[in-house]
């Protein structure tokens, strides 16, 4: 029997309707549970082949504990490894390379220095910065946030410099990415499940939170084509089994808003019952699949194409 575990936290719909669903269609050989930790043992196995992790970006404990279960050969959905290194600049970045456009977007280094430096660990560092050039790139308004995400926490919408030198003293030692505004047409939410299903839902991020997929959107099929491809695209790169990503569509033209949610809303209450329906059948079958390609002892997490083409060229490299 094989056995798949969700890890959550504060969430009550999503669970338990994947958990029935997986009993439902497992045919006897897969079987769902809700993830049980009383110990955790360095190198031993969780009893899982698959978990679903929909809380550890919140719990160190359990991404530690998930690192472990992948060590001896559990499936962990998303990759844990991949998930503590990435971040939302550096998946700006790599957009830039596998053709989807994306905001104009620069890096900063946080206005406080960080625990344990001084000056001294800055000296490769301009002062003052090109803050002329960064503005000229980016363009007024502009937002800036911190550059792993965050939940829209620390964001701030500026209308020029006097406000963002105001709002870079507020941050601290968060590192800041400044991004140009994009005033768009239509926008869209987009599931990508397994790196195979995409499902393009209409939204509107102006709206309250509950009324946010309450809208509709008449996008021509060119568009829509677009945006599929541009989801399949970054999650085969980001190696992503569970992500969303949104598109924003300026004059035609879709650009990657945000695309590093490893852990997408996926309450019924928010995403309404149809998106909610898709969802828990999509990782569901997912789940299972995975369960029965499940070999003990092996690797099998998910790793990107921007990871595996590092691989392969120091495979070839080693061969010479």
């Amino acid at each position: 029997m094989k056995k798949v575990g969700i890890l959550f936290g504060q969430e009550n719909s999503f669970p338990p309707a994947f958990v029935q669903r997986v009993n439902e269609k497992g045919g006897g050989d897969v079987q769902a549970e809700f993830v049980r930790i009383d110990k955790v043992v360095q190198g031993e196995p969780c009893g899982y082949d698959v978990i679903v992790d929909r809380i550890s970006q919140d719990v160190p404990f359990y991404r530690g504990f998930l690192k472990n279960a992948a060590s001896s050969g559990t499936a962990v959905i998303n990759n844990p490894f991949w998930w503590s290194a990435d971040e939302k600049f550096f998946n700006n970045a790599l957009a830039t390379k596998i053709g989807v456009d994306v905001p104009r977007t620069v890096l900063l280094p946080s206005h406080q220095v960080p625990p344990d430096t001084t000056d001294n660990s800055f000296r490769n560092l301009a002062y003052p910065m090109d803050w002329e050039g960064i503005f000229n790139y980016i363009g007024w308004p502009a937002y800036f946030k911190p550059f792993a995400g965050g939940g829209w926490k620390n964001v701030y919408k500026l209308n020029n410099a006097e406000e963002f030198f105001r709002a870079y003293s507020e941050t601290g030692q968060l590192v800041m990415m400044l991004q140009e505004e994009v005033k768009f047409d239509m926008y869209f939410r987009c599931y990508s499940i397994d790196q195979r299903h995409v499902k393009v839902m209409n939204y509107e991020p102006r709206h309250p939170f509950h009324l946010r997929y309450v809208t509709d959107w008449q996008a021509p099929q060119e568009i829509l084509e677009k945006v599929h491809w541009g989801v399949q695209q970054l999650n085969e790169y980001l190696g992503y089994d569970l992500n969303t990503v949104e598109f924003a569509i300026r004059d035609g033209v879709p650009l990657a808003i945000d695309f590093c949610n490893p852990a997408p809303d996926a309450e019924v209450t928010s995403v309404g019952q149809e998106n909610f329906d898709w969802v828990v059948e999509a990782v569901s079958d997912m789940a299972i699949r995975k369960a029965r390609e499940h070999v003990p002892g092996r690797d099998n997490l998910s790793w990107g194409k921007f990871i595996q083409a590092g691989a392969t060229k120091r495979m070839l490299h080693e061969m010479q």
